[in-house]
């Protein structure tokens, strides 16, 4: 039986797990969403999201393991996600994997969530090549020069709200379902991108911060003015405030690989999985004469897979965690 890793990932209200080989390959990846429990508060309830992680976390694991055709006794190591995230969410994987290592008598991996994200879209090529990363969340929207495993320059974060929390915020304030990021680029399919000039905020040339408060202040000066109930207009509103979003994204991560003479962009996490990001994105890398890798939608939002594959780069490099490394809620990618 081939050697292989057992992954586990409870950041936030998503419980997965997932076996991966020690080259990356995914052999099985499971997920339990937690969205329609959540929905009717409006947002992540970190004590229903930790309690719904201990319910589904062994059963999970069990398929994991049962989907690959391997047993305990076939895994190599065993890798968690540590932060950031949910304190009393990351507790559950963090837990069961350094249970399982010890009892085993198998290596244990932390793995920082958003070096998950950062390189799940070399999941189907396995080499991670150098490249400006997006990586854009929920909870981050960061840019990053890689220059290879465990080597990240940090070029620009948000300064307030990430983009996929903004996403979820003005969909609250539009009556739109939580979470808002999908809704909204639902309804902007057949809205007008221009039918309302929203700030694209800190276009600085030589900036790659980003800042989202602003743009999200617009739209709420807008409503009192507008008919929300009115169903085109409500989807020109989503239109014109997420390409105002995306418009940002894209031209700061083209202008950081054209600084940085990198000739190919990756981009990561929830928020990619929108249809206009991939789309403008593709556009905008192909007049710029650049390559660009998107993460594949299944591996976009939290899942075990790219903890799975972030464990088997760092194992591959000889990398190990003490069975005493601890959760961090705040834990940084650099620095």
């Amino acid at each position: 039986m081939p050697s292989c890793l057992l992954a586990l990932e409870t950041s936030c209200d998503e419980t997965a797990a997932s076996v991966v080989t020690p080259e990356g390959e995914v052999l099985s990846s499971e997920v339990a969403s937690q969205i329609e429990i959540h929905r009717e508060f409006g947002g992540v309830v970190p004590e229903v999201a930790s309690r719904n992680h201990i319910l589904h976390m062994r059963l999970l694991a069990e398929q994991a393991l049962a989907k690959a055709n391997v047993t305990l006794k076939d895994v190599d190591a065993f890798a968690a996600t540590s932060g950031p995230g949910l304190v009393s969410s990351l507790l559950i994987g963090s837990t069961l994997a350094k249970s399982l290592a010890l009892a085993e008598g198998k290596p244990f991996l932390a793995i920082n969530h958003l070096e998950g994200h950062l390189l799940s879209p070399f999941m189907s090529r396995g080499k991670i090549e150098p490249h400006i990363a997006l990586i854009v969340s929920g909870g981050h929207t960061m840019l990053l020069q890689v220059r290879g495993v465990g080597d990240y320059e940090l070029l620009g974060r948000t300064r307030d709200d990430a983009a996929g929390e903004a996403f979820d915020k003005v969909g609250k304030m539009l009556g739109l379902p939580y979470p808002g990021g999908p809704e909204i680029d639902q309804r902007a399919r057949s809205g007008n991108r221009k039918a309302f000039d929203f700030p694209r905020s800190m276009m600085e040339q030589g900036s790659y911060e980003f800042s989202f408060s602003g743009l999200k202040t617009s739209v709420l000066y807008l409503l009192p003015k507008v008919d929300v109930t009115h169903e085109p207009t409500l989807n020109d509103i989503c239109a014109s405030f997420q390409e105002a979003v995306i418009e940002v994204l894209v031209e700061k991560a083209i202008r950081a690989a054209k600084q940085y003479s990198q000739p190919l962009i990756a981009v990561s996490g929830g928020v990619s999985c929108n249809g206009r990001l991939r789309e403008r994105f593709a556009e905008r890398c192909k007049e710029a004469r650049l390559e660009l890798l998107l993460a594949e939608p299944r591996f976009t939002t939290d899942n075990a897979a790219m903890i799975g594959f972030a464990a088997a780069q760092r194992w591959r490099a000889g990398f190990t965690s003490p069975l005493e490394t601890d959760v961090n809620p705040n834990l940084s990618l650099v620095g």
